[in-house]
């Protein structure tokens, strides 16, 4: 018998929800790359519900209970006490999702004797120390692909909100005023503008195909450069370094994922670089920048506003300068829970569960860390390192 602890985040304030304003999802057959969804041998769990939360449990209880495994669902994953920290000496699996991160630092590995495979239910496995997963021998997998779509289409709305002045106009309407001129002093067209992503990968891709149509030029830098093909289709314009980018876009969008490379990226000498007035998206990895530059380059003018749904930690400190600083569009990590997404993470956990217990491959494409070495989808994504420091502030959240 096996041990999974899964870290969800919490159940809504009003209760886990008895009806949902939709019947059911779109039925997508594959991804955009020909890339299979997933595959699980089967599911427990009916598409379009919260699975994310608590109460969801991924849909995994009974299928893990059934095997003879025990399955510890919490929200409670920092601090000393958390229920992570006391579960983790016997558990041979961890599950947790990028929006609540079960932050997997060395010492919770040095804790977790027991340990084999750790999974994070969407993408992006930066919340685990990948050096000493390689040092311990544990398998690192993500559902790769499962919320690529999802994140796109809210880098877009993002984009949108910032260049239009949507929050500020919206919120007149709730006052019960209709301050047209001060809904729009900040509110100006896409169309025309120059727009960067940093990183051309699933996410970055995707949201260059679905921001084309508005008739903007459009720019990447990424360290593997895309086929030519895409290039001209796109017409894209390809940058080397994010100095080149930056100095010509109008609206720069973060899509890279977070290792010792990119950590801290964004910071007071690179954002001298960007267009003054210029718009920062990122729903990548809130450690690529530090928090406190950007607020300060809101403040003075350089930029004119910052969206994204990514913080370090997650949860934020009540405190953390994103809260209040000015001109931004931020939410809680979102953009890749949607009811969709969680849809196919869920089953791609599953798979990958599936595959660990009884012994079979787990797909190259979901990959991270095996074998004491970057695998798969993280020899090419990732490098050797651990980004998880400073992940302890998470408890000042409720603490605060």
């Amino acid at each position: 018998m096996a041990k999974v602890v899964c870290v969800l985040y919490d159940d809504p304030v009003s209760g886990y929800p008895k009806s949902y304003p939709r019947d059911g999802l779109p039925k997508i057959e594959k991804y955009p790359d020909g890339q299979t969804l997933p595959t699980p041998e089967g599911i427990d769990f009916t598409p379009g519900t919260l699975l994310g939360s608590v109460s969801g449990e991924l849909g995994l209880r009974k299928y893990l209970e059934s095997h003879g495994h025990q399955l510890v669902v919490t929200s409670s994953k920092d601090g000393a006490n958390s229920v992570l920290d006391k579960e983790l000496p016997d558990a041979e699996v961890v599950i947790s999702q990028p929006f609540w991160p079960a932050y997997m630092t060395a010492e919770r590995f040095a804790k977790a004797k027991k340990l084999k495979l750790v999974i994070t239910a969407g993408i992006g496995s930066d919340h685990t120390d990948l050096q000493a997963a390689m040092d311990q021998g544990v398998t690192v997998a993500e559902v790769t692909y499962s919320n690529s779509n999802s994140v796109a289409e809210h880098i877009v709305m993002m984009i949108l909100a910032l260049v239009r002045n949507y929050i500020p106009s919206y919120q007149w309407v709730i006052k019960g005023g209709w301050n047209i001129a001060d809904c729009v002093q900040r509110s100006y067209d896409l169309e025309g503008m120059q727009v960067g992503t940093v990183a051309a990968g699933r996410i970055g891709l995707r949201a260059l195909r679905l921001l084309k149509p508005f008739d903007v030029k459009l720019h990447y830098m990424d360290r593997h450069r895309l086929p030519d093909a895409v290039e001209k289709e796109l017409n894209l314009t390809y940058h080397t370094t994010l100095e080149s980018l930056t100095k010509v876009c109008d609206v720069v969008t973060l899509n890279c994922p977070l290792h010792p490379e990119t950590e801290h990226m964004i910071n007071a000498k690179s954002l001298k670089n960007f267009k003054r007035g210029a718009y920062l998206i990122n729903t990548a990895r809130g450690k690529l920048c530090i928090a406190e530059d950007v607020a300060a380059a809101l403040e003075s003018g350089q930029l004119a506003g910052y969206a994204g749904d990514v913080w370090f930690p997650q949860p934020p400190p009540k405190d953390h300068p994103w809260r209040t600083m000015p001109h931004h569009g931020m939410t809680p990590h979102i953009s890749g829970t949607s009811l969709s997404a969680q849809a196919r993470y869920a089953a791609g956990t599953r798979e990958i569960l599936e595959c660990y217990f009884e012994k079979r491959p787990i797909r190259n494409e979901y990959l991270i860390v095996q074998g004491g070495k970057l695998a798969g989808a993280g020899a090419h994504s990732y490098s050797a390192g651990d980004v998880t420091k400073g992940s302890e502030g998470a408890a000042k959240f409720k603490s605060a």
